[in-house]
């Protein structure tokens, strides 16, 4: 197909993007497919979607965007043929995403009463994407700031309640997709990336032989890295509940006996 054929086909698929895996894997498909020789188009195409669609066809393009960066990085870990050299060093859709980021959550998340639907699915998506370090946590930092902000200021008494709102069969549909959605998200939310610097042939080494290493290297950080760092922030530190949650369970092992243990020191 010419390029104006491919564009509008892919502007056809967006238009009819659900909340179901069949369909955001089609258009996954479809993009990735045509992403050497039209890639810069077609994501001109969803920016315009996202601009133009409504506002659930928008929520709906940010989680085809996830699954979108999930599958650009398993195929930038694939070896390269000749061909496909020129796209070794790209991270395909995904360094778009990180490049308009902030445009994107604006259209999917708008100003005013109109954007709170989508509200908390976007803020789940970002922080999905901070922890597996699709993009850079700082500009993820930065977009969930904004819209904390965005939050406060949508709360106004004063509105009038009845502007923009959907049609019953509307919010139905948004029921069963945000059902959808949230189940998928769920499955996904404990999966971290892998390194995606492994040669072809090479056996990936054990834990306790993998060199250190931290934010700084980027693609190259490691998955058990990433995952003890998320585990580190989200710990607290040692208290009291931590004392009594030790007692008991020092009781359920050794009932029949008086064991006084001293965690504070």
């Amino acid at each position: 197909m010419d390029p104006f054929e491919v564009r509008m086909q892919f502007l056809t698929l967006l238009k009819r993007l659900n909340a179901s895996q069949q369909s955001i894997q089609k258009v996954v498909g479809y993009a990735l497919k045509y992403f050497s020789s039209c890639g810069d188009d077609l994501w001109d195409c969803i920016i315009e979607e996202c601009q133009k669609g409504s506002i659930n066809n928008r929520i709906n393009i940010l989680y085809f965007l996830d699954s979108l960066c999930e599958i650009s990085l398993l195929a930038k870990s694939r070896p390269q043929s000749s061909k496909q050299d020129r796209n070794a060093h790209s991270c395909y859709y995904v360094d778009y995403v990180s490049r308009d980021l902030n445009k994107i959550i604006e259209y999917v998340v708008p100003e005013g009463r109109q954007g709170l639907p989508n509200l908390m699915s976007t803020k789940q998506i970002l922080e999905s994407w901070r922890s597996k370090r699709v993009v850079d946590p700082q500009k993820v930092d930065e977009v969930l700031i904004m819209l904390e902000n965005r939050k406060d200021s949508s709360i106004d008494p004063q509105a009038d309640s009845r502007q923009n709102v959907l049609p019953r069969h509307e919010v139905f549909k948004r029921i069963e997709e945000d059902r959808e959605r949230h189940k998928r998200l769920r499955e996904r939310r404990w999966v971290q990336p892998v390194s995606h610097n492994l040669p072809p042939n090479q056996t990936p080494q054990l834990a306790s032989f993998m060199p250190l290493t931290d934010d700084g290297d980027g693609e190259g950080e490691l998955t058990l890295d990433i995952e003890f760092e998320n585990d580190w922030e989200a710990t607290s530190d040692w208290n009291e509940d931590d004392d009594d949650a030790a007692h008991e369970e020092n009781e359920l092992c050794f009932p029949s006996k008086t064991v006084s243990m001293d965690l504070s020191a």
